[in-house]
């Protein structure tokens, strides 16, 4: 028999949610935000999946309409992210679409390149002022988990965390 199909970005298998990790069963809600704290686009995965993996097909939903006629927006001026999206497909994939990016580089993956001396290539480029901004996303979930079925999860399908996680967003979008 098929397996029926599930909403994309709903999460473990079948469409579950909850995924084994060290805490015990848990979600990760992986999420964009510009630079006033509202969410763009929101993705949930089990506890276990890695946040890197979700790097492109966060950036993939991003949608900004437009106040007139046109396409909608989907490419970021720029992305300021922590050391868990420091790696090589998620920066290649940033330079490929021309998107400037703050990323901090690992301490073995500094310390592996000057291992390697001219043959390492040269560091990531990294600006600490505009690094300091990506709390905006750290904001942005906090402001997301001011609805209480977010921040408690009572949710136990991740098709229905991820609309409810969605309604906590266009709540924040209507009040701004």
């Amino acid at each position: 028999m098929a397996e029926p199909p599930h909403p994309p970005g709903g999460g473990g298998t079948g469409g579950e949610g909850p995924g084994r990790s060290r805490g015990g069963f848990t979600t990760k809600l992986h999420l964009s935000a510009d630079g006033r704290c509202r969410p763009l686009s929101l993705i949930v995965t089990p506890g276990q999946r890695a946040d890197c993996t979700q790097f492109e097909p966060v950036l993939e939903k991003i949608r900004v309409p437009r106040t007139g006629p046109g396409r909608p927006r989907k490419k970021p001026d720029s992305v300021a992210a922590d050391k868990a999206y420091s790696n090589g497909p998620c920066r290649e994939y940033l330079r490929r679409r021309g998107i400037r990016h703050w990323i901090p580089e690992k301490t073995d993956s500094e310390a592996g390149r000057q291992h390697k001396g001219s043959r390492g290539g040269r560091p990531p480029g990294f600006d600490e002022e505009r690094y300091k901004k990506r709390n905006t996303v750290e904001r942005a979930i906090n402001r997301l988990k001011q609805a209480r079925a977010v921040a408690t999860r009572y949710d136990k399908r991740g098709y229905l965390f991820l609309g409810t996680a969605t309604v906590a967003a266009l709540a924040i979008w209507l009040r701004a």
